[in-house]
Parts: structure tokens; sequence; C-alpha cells
């Protein structure tokens, strides 16, 4: 239940949610998700990207490459973290998808 300001009356009126219902079975829905995990690789990977080339750029900027240099940029450090745990997530992904495209026959005929 939820309750809804009524525009006519301008009392709040006990009104029951919607369900939403999904059509499809199993097979479609692994099909759905792993377009879906594809498409956020694809952002990932081009985040990564770009970092490493902000990462190369802060530092040539900074001329300090090392990061055991107390003179490392800090940006560089904090992009080389998010770059981190970039490649994580990424991996868990692609290992998610693997998953996906082992389990599920017509996504394994279309990958190969």
């Amino acid at each position: 239940m939820r309750a809804v300001l009524c525009a006519e009356t301008d009392q709040f009126v006990e009104r029951k949610m919607a369900k939403l219902h999904r059509s499809g079975n199993s097979q479609e829905t692994a099909l759905r998700e792993g377009g879906v995990i594809g498409g956020m690789l694809n952002d990932l990977w081009r985040t990564i990207q770009i970092l490493n080339i902000d990462i190369s750029t802060e530092e040539e900027r900074a001329r300090v490459f090392d990061v055991r240099d107390p003179a490392y940029p800090i940006l560089a450090r904090t992009m080389a973290a998010r770059w981190e745990n970039l490649k994580v997530t990424v991996a868990a992904l692609e290992h998610r998808l693997r998953t996906i495209v082992t389990t599920t026959p017509e996504m394994t005929t279309e990958a190969a």
C-alpha cells in the first residue's frame, strides 16, 4: 500500500502499488543480463584507458614516474587506485559473463 495525494480532494488516499511483471524465461533473462554486462564492460574498459592516459599525463607533468617516490603526484595515486578498483570490477563482470555464456545454450552458439 502507498499513500498518494488526491488532486481533487487534497487528501491522502491509500493505493495498491502496481506489480511489474517481466515476460520471458530464464534464458531470455540471461541473454538480457549478458547484454547489459557486455555494455558495462565496454564502458569500464574505456574508462580504464582514459585513466591510463590521465595517469601518464600527470606523471609527465610532475616529472615523477616512481610511485614509491614521495614526490609522486597525489592525483596520479588516486587515479591509480581507481584504476585498480575498476580492474577488479572488470574481472568480476567478465567472470559473471563467462558463467552466463557457459550456462545459456543460445549464448554459447552465438559466442562461437
